[in-house]
C-alpha cells in the first residue's frame, strides 16, 4: 500500500474552481470516513485551504485505479458537474511524499515560503488523527513532513523577506495609497490569517483597526489584542462610511459583499477610495464591484500571484537547495520503510524525531 495525493492547487485551478471543491472544516471528519467505509482509502488526511484541496491517502488499490476512484469521490463529494483536465493532478510514491515536504515548506505555496500552510498542515492532520482516520503510515509520513519544514527552515534562506498572505495585502494597500499612517482598516473574519493580515496593517503605521467577525466573543478577543474595536457582524456595514480596506476572509458559503449590500454603503462614502481584499475560498465578495463602482479596488487570493512571482525570482537559488534536501529525506523515509515495515506492511510505528 502506497501513499497517493490527488488534488487541485493555485497552479492548476483558478479560484472560481478551487472554491466549488472547497472543504469546510465541519465536514472534513465524514469525508474521511466515508473514505474509509468505501474501501478507497485505509488512512486519509484531507488539505483545504484558500490555494489548495487535497486528499492524501494510503490505499490497497494500484495506484491508477486509485486515481480514478478517489477522483470520482472529489467531484461527487463537491457535486462538482463540469469538465475537468488537468485541473486535477495525481502523485504516487516518492513524488507524492516529496509533493507533501514542499506543501509544508511553503515551497509549493502562492507566496514561496510562507509558513501559514504549515499551520494550516497540522490542523488538517490533527482532524484526522482525532477522528482516528491515520495510522502508522500516514502518521510517519506526515511527522516527517513537519520536519522537514523546519530543517528547511533553519537552513535554507527560504523564508527571508516578507512571505505571508498578509504581508503580500499590506504591500498590495501600499500601492493602492501612498501611507497607511491615516488609513482605517477593517477585517471581516477573525481567522488566523485575518488576524496576522491585522498586524501587519498596524505594523506599516495604519491609524485604526475594527474586528467584525460571527463570533463575537472572538472578534473582541482579537481586537483587544489589536488595540482595536470589535463590532457584531451584523453591524459591520455601519461603518463603511470610514473604513479605507476591508480584509475579508470568512468561512461563508455566500457573498457577505455584494453588488445590493454595497451601493447604498458607497453613498456615503462621497467617492473616496476603498480597497477590497478577498483572501476568503470561496470567496466572500462578488467578483467585478471594481468595474461597477468608482474608486472601488478588488483584489482576490489569485490577485496576490503577482507579488509571489517576485518573491519566486528573489529566490531561484534557494528553491534549488531546498529540492535536493526534500528529495533526499523522501528517498532516506522510503529506505526506512522498506527496512523496517511493520506487520501491516506500512512504515514502521512510532515519532520520527529526525530532521
Amino acid at each position: 500500500m502506497s501513499v497517493v495525493v490527488i488534488g487541485l492547487n493555485h497552479h492548476t485551478s483558478e479560484v472560481e474552481l478551487r472554491e466549488r471543491f472547497a472543504f469546510a472544516e465541519a465536514v472534513i471528519p465524514d469525508a474521511l470516513q466515508q473514505m474509509r467505509t468505501s474501501g478507497l482509502a485505509t488512512e486519509a488526511v484531507i488539505l483545504s485551504t484558500c490555494n489548495r484541496v487535497e486528499l492524501y491517502v494510503v490505499t490497497p488499490h494500484q495506484e491508477k485505479e486509485a486515481f480514478q476512484a478517489l477522483k470520482e469521490f472529489l467531484v461527487a463529494h463537491r457535486q462538482f458537474e463540469g469538465n475537468l483536465n488537468d485541473e486535477i493532478y495525481t502523485l504516487g510514491e516518492p513524488q507524492s511524499l516529496e509533493h507533501l515536504f514542499k506543501v509544508a515548506s511553503g515551497l509549493d505555496s502562492m507566496l514561496l515560503g510562507e509558513t501559514e500552510i504549515l499551520g494550516q498542515l497540522k490542523k488538517a492532520y490533527d482532524i484526522a488523527l482525532q477522528h482516528k482516520q491515520t495510522g502508522g503510515r500516514l502518521n510517519k509520513v506526515f511527522q516527517k513532513a513537519f520536519n522537514v519544514a523546519k530543517h528547511i527552515r533553519t537552513h535554507t534562506n527560504i523564508q527571508r523577506g516578507s512571505v505571508s498572505v498578509g504581508s503580500a495585502a499590506v504591500e498590495l494597500a501600499e500601492k493602492i495609497f501612498e501611507t497607511l499612517s491615516d488609513r482605517n482598516v477593517m477585517v471581516i473574519g477573525a481567522g488566523d490569517t485575518s488576524e496576522k493580515t491585522a498586524r501587519s496593517l498596524l505594523s506599516r503605521g495604519a491609524k485604526s483597526v475594527i474586528v467584525s467577525n460571527r463570533s463575537f466573543d472572538r472578534a473582541e478577543a482579537l481586537a483587544k489584542e489589536l488595540n482595536g474595536r470589535a463590532v457584531h457582524f451584523d453591524d459591520w456595514a455601519a461603518e463603511f462610511a470610514n473604513v479605507d480596506i476591508v480584509i475579508s476572509s470568512t468561512s461563508a458559503p455566500h457573498y457577505v459583499l455584494d453588488r445590493k449590500k454595497l451601493a447604498p454603503l458607497m453613498a456615503l462614502r462621497h467617492n473616496r477610495p476603498l480597497l477590497l481584499i478577498d483572501i476568503a475560498v470561496p470567496r466572500d465578495i462578488e467578483p467585478g464591484l471594481d468595474s461597477v463602482f468608482e474608486n472601488v479596488y478588488l483584489y482576490n487570493i489569485d490577485d496576490l500571484q503577482a507579488i509571489a512571482e517576485e518573491y519566486l525570482k528573489q529566490r531561484r537559488d534557494e528553491i534549488t537547495k531546498c529540492e535536493v534536501i526534500i528529495r533526499d529525506k523522501a528517498k532516506e523515509l522510503l529506505q526506512r520503510g522498506s527496512s523496517g515495515q511493520s506487520r501491516e506492511g506500512g512504515f514502521a510505528f512510532g515519532h520520527d524525531t529526525s530532521s
